[in-house]
C-alpha cells in the first residue's frame, strides 16, 4: 500500500486540488488527505474517519517561527499545531492540520512526518 493513490484532482492555480495517499507505518495503516488552496493547504492524517483536532499555522512578516493555534480539539494535545507550524515554516504557506491517529507514540508521529516530507518532495505541486 506504499504510496497508494486514491483520488486525484489536477493542480490548477486558483482552484482547490485534492491529493490522497496511504502508507503502513509500523502496524498502522495511515491515510493522508491534502486539500491545496491558493497560498494554503489542509492536511488530514488518520487511520479512520474522524476530525478530532484541527490547527492552523502561518508565517508572520517579523517572526522567525510561524504562529500556530488549535481551532478544534484538546488544546493540551499539540500534535496538530506542531505539525502545522513545521509545515508552515517549510512551505511559507498557511497550513491547516488535522492529526487524528489513536496513538500519541512519538515514533509514529516521526514516521508520519517523514512520510509527509517524502510526499512533498515527490509532489511539491500538491502542497
Amino acid at each position: 500500500l506504499l504510496g497508494m493513490k486514491a483520488m486525484e484532482a489536477p493542480a490548477v492555480p486558483g482552484l482547490i486540488s485534492l491529493h490522497n495517499f496511504s502508507d503502513r507505518l509500523g502496524e498502522l495503516l495511515v491515510h493522508f488527505h491534502v486539500m491545496r488552496l491558493e497560498g494554503a493547504f489542509l492536511l488530514w492524517v488518520g487511520s479512520a474517519a474522524s476530525l478530532s483536532s484541527l490547527a492552523v499555522a502561518m508565517c508572520g512578516r517579523h517572526d522567525s517561527v510561524p504562529v500556530a493555534t488549535c481551532i478544534l480539539g484538546d488544546t493540551s494535545d499539540t500534535t496538530s499545531s506542531s505539525f502545522a507550524q513545521r509545515l508552515a515554516k517549510k512551505t511559507k504557506k498557511q497550513v491547516f492540520v488535522s492529526y487524528n491517529l489513536p496513538t500519541t507514540d512519538g515514533k509514529i508521529a516521526l514516521l508520519v512526518e517523514n512520510r509527509i516530507k517524502k510526499e512533498m518532495e515527490a509532489f511539491p505541486e500538491k502542497f
